[in-house]
């Protein structure tokens, strides 16, 4: 939630507000840093981090490029120190409160003010409010030390009888993916990676405010707004609230605290999931005055809905789902981690153009990963708007955590801050607990060669922190559902696919079949991925020339799994044709991806309301790299994302054969019932017709339906060179009955139109016979309205490049005919 309260835009010596409302100052200008055991001061960017300060003053290289990471691992081992000087005006000073708040230090700092140590802190998740009245002068110097993480984490690890998996980064609280992980580099930022802000203020100011519906109907929804604040004033106070700028309510403020207000909206309109409605913020304002004068005031959207998970014991095991407005919800969408190793290198803009991608390929939820960060407000502000829901992780990955009173209280107070800081968001639909830690202790041999008391002290402490401490917060300062760890159970574990949510690594990890994911559905899968290689920007980025060439050492660097390179081509080996250079190597992967993860979707997909979400591994990539996204660092579209907004479209035909039965599903995701003609057909890779059935159907709300069969016993057709052609509302879909390497697609060119538009330029393609996965490039940076997409012969395509390029004259295209063809 951004908080927008009544600030005046001001210089430092700004003349006095007419009303008596707080005063806040950000501090991010004439930053200076240096190592400590440097002399010379460098310029700084604050909010920002060590390795940002470093690359833009041209002392490392970019660890993005090459093996680059490898050279700049001593940052990490070293202390730095930021400083700036600021001048406060007469009248600031004469406030009767000054203080700091330190939105985010990372990690270890020690914070002085005109050389007074103000604050020490060991927790990037949290902000630090520090009272400077006494500390404050005309002229200042604030200072902060950042000592490196391991002297911390090495005396933590030394007061343990025993080790904790998984090394040493479990003792600080920061963002784990920085220590390395296996789609990340290892760059183990410090700084000041959040705003610092000066507040002055005399008499009342605003904390913080949460807004809670109790009951909503058609005609009216009854709330209740909480004010937190800090009131010195003895005499009675008055507040105002509007919603959408019109004054709902005006009254006297109660002496108790914090203080409930109770309010209603008539006729209220609900905030949806942007694929069943619209996600609609209301604009709430409270405002505090003593007499007419205003002393503060605060502003946040919100949107009315109820989100409840349900977890129901059933015949077969356990639902797991989420209600919104008491209407079931299929999630569709992707986990996400952090955009950039640097955070302060992803902008508002970055932010957007994400979560646009994320609406326009069908996605209605994201799941924010436990190993990276509590997102910035800008993150959650859009989801609410563009009605993505979020599944929120606690920071808490791969890895169980010491339990000392200490580290216990750290956190306690950070999921405090961060919980009351995102309370209000309406796209917010579950806090979970950890990403795997659960399934790591009962099933990875965290437990081997371990005492009965020491495992009992170290799951003990789990449930401190996972049991107790989180749901506790979780329940004192929101309404929403709280979900212990994901996965519900290992994979080891047959409950994973009858109870709770799951992640299946038997694909990629274990190298089984993709055709496993057929057979093995959960009730929801909250994690399941395959990797592939990135845009050939990407590539020659990570190359710095112009050539694909995916065996450089710098290149290999950027795979971060042990296996990876081995298992996508072991994969690919057992589906597709293996090429034997490296540009059409990086688009069979593509395809790989987007085949494997497409079978995963629809059999999910299919076995609704038994399973009811699919979360892929990953949306995003946070540097340059080879990784299960399908959007790569660059925010290009992989084939998977293009998948993706075709099998998560609110309508989908989906098929499959068993025992030589043809069998067609239709999933409406809608909550209104469809009625349309269905249009089967199989053909030839020439547009010849093999057998078509077409019929009127009608497929229910929210449901999916098993609409047709046919026995494929005594239809005249060559399954390697068939396909079949499945129409319904507006919608074309493609099933082949064998594995891509199989297929004897036919030679044949493909002709192609340009004419330029306002934005970019239409393309026009025709092809007289199927093409099968179709893929256009250009070094122009822009976006296909489609990509990899399938060619009924005859038959004319339009695809928009959206680009500032005002030529298209280097487009390219590959398809897979090239691959597997018929020998003529």
């Amino acid at each position: 939630m951004r908080y927008s309260y009544l600030i005046f835009v001001l210089l430092i010596f700004g003349c006095q507000p007419k009303n008596d409302i707080p005063i806040i100052i950000n501090l991010n200008e004439n930053w200076q840093f240096k190592k400590v055991t440097d002399t010379l001061w460098q310029s700084a960017t604050v909010p920002g981090n060590v390795f940002s300060d470093l690359l833009e003053n041209k002392q490392i290289k970019d660890p993005f490029i090459g093996d680059n990471e490898k050279d700049v691992q001593w940052i990490s081992e070293a202390d730095w120190e930021y400083k700036t000087t600021f001048l406060v005006s007469k009248e600031i000073l004469q406030k009767k409160h000054i203080e700091f708040n330190f939105e985010g230090l990372d990690t270890y700092a020690s914070v002085f003010l005109n050389d007074s140590l103000i604050l020490k802190t060991n927790n990037a998740f949290r902000s630090f409010e520090v009272d400077i009245k006494e500390n404050l002068k005309a002229e200042n110097e604030l200072r902060i030390l950042f000592e490196n993480t391991s002297k911390y984490e090495e005396i933590e690890k030394a007061k343990l009888a025993y080790q904790l998996p998984e090394g040493n980064r479990i003792f600080t609280r920061k963002a784990q993916f920085q220590y390395g992980w296996d789609w990340g580099p290892k760059l183990n930022t410090s700084g000041i990676w959040r705003p610092i802000k000066l507040v002055a203020w005399n008499d009342f100011k605003i904390t913080d405010v949460y807004i809670k519906t109790n009951k909503i109907t058609d005609s009216v929804s009854d709330l209740t707004l909480q004010l937190n604040q800090t009131n010195y004033f003895n005499e009675n106070l008055n507040y105002e609230i509007l919603v959408n700028d019109s004054l709902i309510k005006k009254a006297a403020l109660p002496e108790y605290q914090p203080y409930d207000i109770s309010f209603k909206i008539k006729n209220p309109k609900l905030w949806w999931p942007h694929n069943l409605g619209e996600p609609y913020m209301y604009d709430i304002k409270v405002v505090v005055k003593n007499g007419n004068k205003v002393l503060d005031s605060i502003s946040t959207k919100y949107g009315i809905r109820n989100i409840k998970l349900v977890t129901e014991k059933d015949s077969i095991g356990e639902s797991f789902y989420f209600k919104v407005n008491g209407v079931p919800v299929y999630a569709k969408g992707a986990n996400y981690i952090p955009q950039h190793s640097f955070q302060n290198q992803v902008t508002d803009t970055r932010y957007e153009k994400l979560l646009d991608n994320v609406v326009n390929a069908n996605m209605n939820m994201l799941r924010v990963w436990g190993g990276g960060i509590y997102e910035n407000d800008i993150f959650y502000d859009l989801c609410d708007e563009k009605g993505i829901l979020v599944w929120q992780d606690f920071m808490f990955a791969c890895a169980m955590y010491p339990g000392v009173e200490a580290f216990l209280e750290n956190v306690k107070y950070e999921a405090e801050d961060n919980v009351k800081r995102l309370q209000n968001h309406a796209s917010i639909a579950l806090w979970c607990g950890n990403n795997e830690n659960s399934e790591g202790w009962h099933r990875w041999g965290w437990q081997a060669n371990r005492s009965d008391e020491e495992k009992e002290e170290i799951w003990s402490n789990y449930l401190k922190v996972f049991d107790s401490i989180l749901p506790n917060t979780v329940a004192q300062y929101t309404d929403t559902d709280y979900w212990e760890s994901s996965p519900k159970y290992g994979r080891g574990n047959p409950k994973y696919k009858t109870e709770g949510d799951a992640h299946d690594w038997w694909i990629w990890h274990d190298a089984y079949p993709f055709e496993h994911l057929e057979e093995n559905v959960p009730r929801f899968m909250s994690e399941f991925g395959f990797q592939s290689f990135p845009s050939h920007e990407t590539i020659k980025y990570i190359n710095q020339n112009d050539s694909i060439g995916i065996s450089s050492e710098g290149f290999k660097n950027h795979q971060k799994h042990t296996r990876g390179f081995q298992l996508i081509d072991e994969y690919m080996k057992r589906d597709f044709p293996v090429p034997d250079n490296g540009e059409d190597y990086v688009y069979m992967s593509q395809l790989l991806q987007a085949y494997g993860m497409r079978i995963g979707f629809e059999a999910q997909r299919r076995a609704r309301p038994y399973n009811m979400g699919s979360l892929y591994w990953q949306l995003n990539d946070c540097w340059p790299s080879v990784s299960w996204s399908s959007i790569d660092y660059f925010g290009n579209w992989k084939a998977l994302h293009y998948e993706v907004k075709r099998s998560f479209k609110d309508v989908l035909v989906s098929s499959k054969v068993e025992d030589k039965f043809l069998k067609t599903w239709i999933i409406n995701d809608n909550l209104e019932a469809i009625s349309d003609v269905l249009s089967l057909k199989i053909i030839d890779f020439e547009g010849k017709v093999k057998w078509e059935n077409t019929q009127m159907r009608t497929v229910e709300a929210n449901t999916s339906q098993l609409i047709f069969k046919q026995n494929l016993e005594g239809i005249d057709f060559e399954e390697n060179k068939a396909v079949l052609v499945a129409i319904f509302n507006s919608q074309t879909s493609y099933f082949f009955f064998v594995k891509p390497k199989d297929l004897k697609l036919n030679v044949g060119d493909i002709k192609t139109k340009i004419f330029e538009t306002i934005d970019g330029f239409n393309i026009d393609l025709y092809s007289e016979t199927f093409q099968k996965d179709v893929f256009l490039f250009a070094d122009a940076k822009g976006y296909f309205s489609d990509n990899f997409f399938n060619m009924l012969p005859n038959k004319t395509y339009t695809i928009h490049f959206k680009t500032e390029s005002k030529s298209l004259d280097e487009l390219k295209l590959k398809s897979f005919n090239s691959f597997v063809r018929e020998t003529l």
